[in-house]
């Protein structure tokens, strides 16, 4: 994962005050909205001086994003994990489609797509920081694996990019309105059952032709 460091020369970031950072962000930001949260808060909450918030995190923008990136990065990172197969595109779709639809389905990345929905026009660099932490880096990660996939033939050739977008934007249909607009959620065979057909789809664009 790609990271910028924002912490000054000789005063090595604290990872337990980070993670305490992060988790009072995360709840602030999750029950004020991005506007109304502020650093003396996050200060607050997490016992840390806002001097030091403020030497790892430059910026509001960048503490959000920061929040938002261990999220993606809990729920949906493939390194080094062994069921991500190049070998299986079969399998490891499947995979990537569970976590993919776990992490959409979770209630507070909800709540944060929803606040960034509201946000759209007037926080462009919080905006800018939830694409770059939430899409954009499960695009490319979907990408690598195709990449990866098609270097050990088990898919054909063709635009990783374009094609990953594809994939994970099968999931965003009906069902991901409905709980966004809080009407409720797929049930557990109803996501299983987008899972395979999605999988099958991808499958029959892209696999080897037999």
């Amino acid at each position: 994962m790609k990271k910028t460091s924002t912490n000054k020369p000789g005063r090595p970031r604290d990872p337990e005050r980070m993670r305490k950072v992060i988790e009072a962000a995360a709840q602030q930001f999750l029950e004020q909205g991005f506007e109304r949260t502020s650093m003396e808060s996050v200060a607050r909450s997490s016992g840390v001086s806002k001097m030091t918030i403020y030497s790892y995190f430059p910026t509001k923008s960048a503490l959000f994003e920061a929040v938002i990136g261990q999220r993606t990065d809990r729920v949906f990172d493939l390194d080094g994990n062994e069921a991500v197969n190049p070998k299986l595109p079969k399998e490891t779709l499947t995979i990537i489609g569970r976590r993919f639809l776990a992490l959409m389905r979770d209630e507070e990345v909800i709540a944060r797509h929803r606040i960034m929905f509201a946000s759209a026009g007037v926080h462009e660099e919080a905006c800018v920081a939830f694409l770059r932490q939430g899409p954009q880096k499960l695009i490319a990660q979907v990408k690598d694996y195709l990449d990866s996939a098609i270097g050990a033939g088990t898919l054909a050739p063709h635009d990783t990019e374009v094609a990953a977008n594809q994939f994970l934007s099968l999931f965003l249909g009906e069902g991901h309105i409905k709980a966004m607009l809080g009407l409720g959620k797929p049930t557990h065979d109803e996501d299983q059952r987008l899972i395979d057909l999605n999988v099958g789809m991808f499958l029959r664009a892209y696999g080897m032709a037999n």
